[in-house]
């Protein structure tokens, strides 16, 4: 039975090297890449721009995920087995119910290390789906995220 890996993107450096330890440490996994549609992501907008409606938000968004995830896949080996899904919803929960709904092996995810108080007033994805998995979860930081 293939390993299937699941790697939350979202365009971000410690995303990439969450894509990038995935392939390294599971070469002969299927890994799917997942971006997720925050819709209260981009509220601001709504306030910014009148006429800006939920539909153009979504548009945007979709195509935004669309171009991160062409842009992951693109620089994966071809020799590793990878498709890219789009969901819409709070990013934590859309992770852990793909995770639940599919069969998922393992999860990878990037995490920007915030500490502090912009660790608890932003939350942490990382943290949600690390305590809520039903499966293991590794937590990728980037390099220029890391502690020397």
């Amino acid at each position: 039975m293939t390993q299937h890996v699941l790697v939350p993107v979202d365009g971000s450096s410690p995303a990439r090297s969450a894509v990038e330890y995935a392939t390294e440490q599971f070469p002969d996994a299927h890994l799917t890449l997942l971006y997720v549609i925050n819709p209260i992501a981009d509220y601001s907008r709504h306030r910014a721009y009148p006429g800006y409606t939920q539909e153009d938000e979504y548009k945007s968004e979709r195509e935004k995920g669309e171009r991160i995830l062409e842009s992951v896949r693109t620089a994966i080996p071809d020799s590793v087995s990878v498709d890219t899904e789009l969901e819409a919803g709070d990013p934590a929960r859309a992770i852990l119910q793909y995770a639940d709904e599919t069969d998922v092996n393992q999860i990878v995810i990037g995490s920007h290390g915030r500490q502090g108080p912009a660790r608890f007033l932003l939350g942490s994805v990382a943290e949600a789906v690390v305590r809520q998995s039903a499966v293991p979860v590794t937590v990728v930081r980037s390099d220029e995220n890391r502690s020397h």
